[in-house]
């Protein structure tokens, strides 16, 4: 029988191997901080808030995730006017705390920058906190300085158990400094130690998933620093509804619970019903007695 050689090509008998080489443009476009805006029926509100991050500094290397809690006046529709942005829409309004993990579940950032959907930034704000997390190893998060239209410090921080009250900060010059629990109106957090948590609590609904946030970093011996060169509006929320009180009062009682145990969070637990009983706001105590938290769930 006739043999046959086959000759092989040069490159096939001296292989080559390749070191696959970067891709510029895609580490160009690598998200720094992914910012997360959680949106409940304030359509005006949450339009300024998305044209305010659109201008920000160094825009190509953020992600701007919008999560939009069931709005009914139409929020969800200015997609069209903001169309580089990523929507999750709910089909009801789950509360904050849920909202912000999904969020952050989006995030392919290190860093990500929760929002509420009354702030307005300064072109330079995102970059400023991330700086000031890239310079603070032993912060796990940091936050701008909350202020009024008249450009006064806001109702920003809180105390651990949450009460619902906020105090505006007071910063004693330009330096970064230490606070306990600002609230999530504006602050940016690593999402390696958001993750090492597992997620924000959602035994909290509208409020005490922040509180939640903070007393988990201070357990891990990481401080979140307020940077109060950066400034950041924080439009007056107004009176809360029977329901939002409803939901702070639980938060307090399940806060307690978890972080101080089953007695004094069941003594927390009551408070939260006979309080709003003995001041006859029947409107609270009808959440409180059920235990409904703002998604509807107990």
């Amino acid at each position: 029988m006739r043999s046959h050689s086959h000759k092989l090509s040069r490159a096939a008998r001296y292989p080559i191997f390749l070191t696959p080489q970067p891709n510029s443009e895609q580490e160009k476009l690598a998200p720094r901080v992914t910012v997360v805006v959680v949106s409940h029926d304030r359509q005006a509100m949450l339009r300024q808030c998305l044209a305010a991050i659109e201008k920000s500094e160094g825009r190509e290397r953020l992600q701007i995730v919008v999560v939009e809690n069931g709005s009914l006046d139409g929020s969800a529709q200015l997609d069209s006017e903001f169309p580089d942005l990523q929507w999750i829409r709910l089909p009801r309004n789950f509360g904050l705390t849920k909202a912000m993990n999904l969020g952050w579940r989006a995030a392919d950032a290190e860093y990500v920058f929760f929002l509420h959907d009354d702030t307005e930034i300064p072109p330079e704000a995102v970059m400023r906190l991330a700086d000031a997390l890239d310079a603070n190893t032993d912060a796990a998060a940091v936050c701008p300085l909350l202020v009024d239209a008249d450009g006064k410090p806001a109702p920003q921080i809180g105390s651990l158990p949450p009460t619902g009250v906020w105090q505006p900060a007071q910063p004693a010059g330009d330096q970064p400094m230490s606070v306990g629990y600002p609230r999530s109106a504006a602050l940016m957090a690593r999402v390696f130690y958001i993750k090492a948590t597992r997620q924000i609590d959602e035994r909290f609904g509208q409020f005490g998933g922040d509180a939640d946030l903070a007393a988990q970093f201070r357990r891990a011996s990481k401080k979140i620093l307020l940077v109060p060169t950066v400034r950041v509006f924080h439009a007056s929320a107004g009176d809360y509804t029977a329901q939002e009180r409803a939901d702070a009062l639980l938060a307090h009682a399940a806060f307690i619970a978890k972080y101080q145990g089953f007695f004094p969070g069941l003594v927390a637990r009551l408070a939260s019903i006979f309080g709003p009983l003995l001041q006859f706001r029947f409107g609270v105590l009808r959440y409180t007695l059920a235990g409904q938290k703002i998604d509807g769930s107990q």
